[in-house]
C-alpha cells in the first residue's frame, strides 16, 4: 500500500488534538454508532485534566488507497525531547497555527527542527472561526519566522489551508467554501508530502517512542528504514556508537490502523511499526538485521536546564497516605523513565537516599512528580535548581530562555518592572490587536521559577506565559528570591481552629483545622523576613467562670491553597515539598531547630571561608 508519513507541529492548545479527531472521522476510522472520547489521543488523565498533549502518539488513516501515517506531538517547550525524535520518522509536517495567537515559541523551536532537517512544511491556519482572528496577519508573521529560522526557497513556498478544527472544515480561503469538510487537507497531504524514502539493504528502525506493556513488555515504535520484519524474526540492537546492546527475536509486529493496534505478519520499508519482545531496547537506538553493523544516526536532544533532588520521604507522616515509600522503589521508577524519555537525565545523588533529576523545566519534573504521586509514590523533592556551565577560560553561564507574554495594555509596566527585577531583557514590545501586547524577554532560567503565578496575579488572570530555551549566557549575578519568611510548627498533632485564629496576624495560613502537623512542618506564611516557630496546637482555656460577653466566633481566613507547582516554587533551599498521594506538605529539610540552627551556622561560615 503506498504511504504518506506526516507530524502535526502546533503550539499548545492551537488545535492538534482536535484536528486530528476530525480526520479519523472524516476518513471512516470509526464506526457509525462508535463512542469515541472527545481529543481521542489524549489517553491518559494527566493530559485530559491539563489540556495538552504531554507524549507523542501515532494514528493511521486510509484515504483514497494510501495510508497516512499521523504523528500527534507534544506543544510544550518542556516536552521537546519528544518531538525532536519524532521528526525524522515523517516526510513532511502540518504546522498548525492559530488564526489569532499567530506562531508562538514553541512552533519556532519544532519548525527550526523541522527545517533544518529537509521537510517541506504545509501551513493550516485553524480556528479562523474566532471574533479575533487575524487570519492574513498571521500567515505573514509565519512567512516571516520561516525566513528567520533560514528555510530553503522550496520550504518558504508553503501550500497554506484555512479552517476550523472545531467545525471540521478546511478550504484555500478563510471564507470557506466549508462543505468539503476535511478533504482539501487530505488532498494537500498526498500531493506535497513525499511517499517515504526507500533505502536498499537487510531491516534497520530506530527507536523513537517507547512504552511498556503488562502483557508485551517493552515496545518500541519507530519507522523501518529499509528491509522488512516478521514476528519471531532475529534481531540485534546496537546504540548510537555502533556497539550491542542484545539480541533477541521480534515476539510481535504492530501497526496504527485509526486509534487500534493490529498484529501484523509482515511490515515492509517506510511504515511506522512497533516491536515487541526486546527487553533492553530504548529510543536513539537501532533495530536491525544480524548482519548489520553501522547504526542508523540519532537526533542530538538538547541538554536539560534544571534538575530537583528526588529524596525518600522521612517525615514523622511517612507511609501513612502512600504504599511505595522505599528508596529502592523510587530509584528504579526514576530509572525506568529516564530510560524511556530522553530529555530527562537521571543520577545518582551524593546524598543517601536521593536521586538527582535533571529536565528541561518544571511543567515537564511536575508532570513527572504528579504521575509518581498517582502511582501511590511518597516522597520529598528540593527546589529547582538550574543547571550552570563554566567555560574554559572560567566564565560561568546560565540558561537564558526566549519568554512571550501575552496581555492587556494597561499591565505591561509592571510585568516589565517584575521581569526587569528578575534580571530579565526586554527585546520586542508590539500590539497584537484586540487592545493586547505581546512583550519578548530573554529571561535567565532562575529568574523564571515561580513566576507563572505572579504573572497571573499581576495581570488578573488574563497575561499568557511562554517559554523556550535561547542559549547559555554569562550568569547574571545574585536574583531576589522569596522575601518572606514561615511559619513552622513546633509540634505534633492536629491544628486546632482557636491557635489558627489566634495566629492570623502573623501571616497567611497554608493548613486547615484539623490538619495533621509535625514539628518543622511550614504551617503559613509570616508577614516578615524571618522563619517563626509556632504553636498551632493550643486550644482555648475554658474556665467556670461567666461573662456577660459572648464568646469570640472563630472566622479563619480561606488558607493558601499550595498546588504541587506552586509549591515547588515557593519553597528555598533549605525546604523540601512532601508529596504523598492524598497530600502536599511543604517542610524543613531538617526537623529539628537546633540541626536548623547548626545548618544555618555552617552555611554562614562556608560563605564566609
Amino acid at each position: 500500500m503506498k504511504l504518506r508519513n506526516i507530524a502535526i507541529i502546533a503550539h499548545v492548545d492551537h488545535g492538534k488534538t482536535t484536528l486530528v479527531d476530525r480526520l479519523l472521522q472524516q476518513s471512516g476510522s470509526f464506526r457509525e454508532n462508535q463512542r469515541v472520547a472527545e481529543r481521542a489521543m489524549d489517553s491518559n488523565d494527566l493530559e485530559r485534566e491539563r489540556g495538552i498533549t504531554i507524549l507523542a502518539k501515532v494514528t493511521s488513516i486510509t484515504w483514497n488507497d494510501i495510508r497516512i501515517n499521523i504523528v500527534d506531538t507534544p506543544g510544550h517547550a518542556d516536552f521537546g525531547g519528544e518531538v525532536e525524535r519524532i521528526l525524522h520518522m515523517v516526510d513532511g509536517a502540518l504546522v498548525l497555527v492559530d488564526a489569532a495567537e499567530g506562531p508562538l515559541p514553541q512552533t519556532k523551536f519544532v519548525v527550526s527542527k523541522a527545517l533544518k532537517m529537509g521537510l517541506k512544511p504545509i501551513v493550516v491556519i485553524n480556528k479562523v472561526d474566532r471574533p479575533d482572528a487575524r487570519p492574513t496577519e498571521v500567515v505573514n508573521e509565519v512567512f516571516d519566522l520561516f525566513a528567520a529560522l533560514d528555510a530553503n526557497d522550496a520550504q518558504l513556498d508553503f501550500p497554506i489551508l484555512y479552517g476550523s478544527a472545531k467545525e471540521g472544515w478546511m478550504a484555500a480561503s478563510p471564507d470557506g467554501p466549508k462543505d468539503a469538510g476535511m478533504q482539501p487537507l487530505f488532498d494537500l497531504v498526498l500531493n506535497h508530502v513525499p511517499a517515504p524514502t526507500i533505502e536498499e539493504g537487510p531491516f534497520r528502525l530506530l527507536g523513537t517512542i517507547l512504552e511498556a506493556n503488562a502483557y508485551l513488555g517493552r515496545i518500541v515504535t519507530g519507522r523501518i528504514t529499509s528491509g522488512s520484519v516478521t514476528p519471531n524474526q532475529g534481531v540485534k540492537v546496537l546504540d548510537h556508537d555502533g556497539k550491542l546492546v542484545e539480541q533477541g527475536r521480534v515476539s510481535k509486529v504492530l501497526a496504527f490502523r485509526g486509534l487500534e493496534r493490529v498484529a501484523l505478519d509482515e511490515a515492509s520499508d517506510g511504515d511506522i511499526v512497533s516491536l515487541a519482545g526486546l527487553p533492553n531496547a530504548t529510543v536513539a537506538q537501532t533495530i536491525c538485521a544480524p548482519e548489520v553493523m553501522v547504526p542508523l544516526p540519532a537526533q542530538p536532544i538538547d541538554p536539560p536546564t534544571l534538575s530537583m533532588t528526588f529524596r525518600v520521604n522521612d517525615s514523622p507522616l511517612a507511609g501513612t497516605e502512600g504504599d511505595k515509600v522505599t528508596s529502592r522503589m523510587i530509584r528504579d521508577r526514576l530509572l525506568r523513565e529516564g530510560e524511556g524519555n530522553v530529555a530527562l537525565r537521571v543520577t545518582e545523588s551524593e546524598e543517601k537516599d536521593s536521586m538527582e533529576v535533571a529536565g528541561r523545566g518544571e511543567l515537564q519534573l511536575g508532570i513527572l512528580i504528579e504521575t509518581m504521586r498517582r502511582e501511590g509514590f511518597e516522597l520529598s523533592v528540593s527546589r529547582p535548581r538550574v543547571l550552570l556551565k563554566r567555560e574554559p577560560n572560567g566564565v560561568l553561564l546560565e540558561p537564558i530562555e526566549e519568554v512571550v507574554i501575552d496581555l492587556d495594555e494597561e499591565h505591561s509596566g509592571v510585568v516589565v518592572q517584575k521581569l526587569s527585577e528578575r534580571k530579565a531583557e526586554l527585546v520586542e514590545m508590539r500590539p497584537s490587536g484586540g487592545g493586547r501586547q505581546r512583550l519578548v524577554f530573554y529571561a535567565p532560567t532562575r529568574g523564571l521559577i515561580g513566576y507563572q503565578g505572579e504573572l497571573l496575579t499581576d495581570t488578573r488572570g488574563t497575561g499568557i506565559m511562554n517559554r523556550l530555551f535561547h542559549g547559555y549566557a554569562p550568569h547574571k549575578g545574585t536574583i531576589q528570591g522569596r522575601r518572606n519568611g514561615v511559619l513552622i510548627s513546633t509540634d505534633a498533632g492536629e491544628a486546632v481552629a482557636y491557635a489558627l485564629w489566634n495566629l492570623e496576624d502573623r501571616g497567611p495560613m497554608m493548613i486547615d483545622p484539623g490538619t495533621r502537623v509535625y514539628r518543622g512542618m511550614i504551617v503559613g506564611e509570616h508577614t516578615r523576613d524571618n522563619d517563626l516557630e509556632v504553636n498551632v496546637l493550643k486550644g482555648k482555656k475554658l474556665t467556670n467562670i461567666r461573662t456577660t460577653s459572648k464568646d469570640e466566633a472563630v472566622r479563619l481566613t480561606p488558607p493558601l491553597r499550595m498546588v504541587l507547582e506552586r509549591a515547588l516554587a515557593y519553597i528555598q533551599d533549605d525546604e523540601l515539598v512532601e508529596i504523598t498521594p492524598k497530600s502536599i506538605r511543604l517542610r524543613k529539610r531538617h526537623l529539628d531547630p537546633n540541626e536548623r540552627k547548626r545548618a544555618d551556622r555552617q552555611r554562614v561560615e562556608a560563605e564566609v571561608a
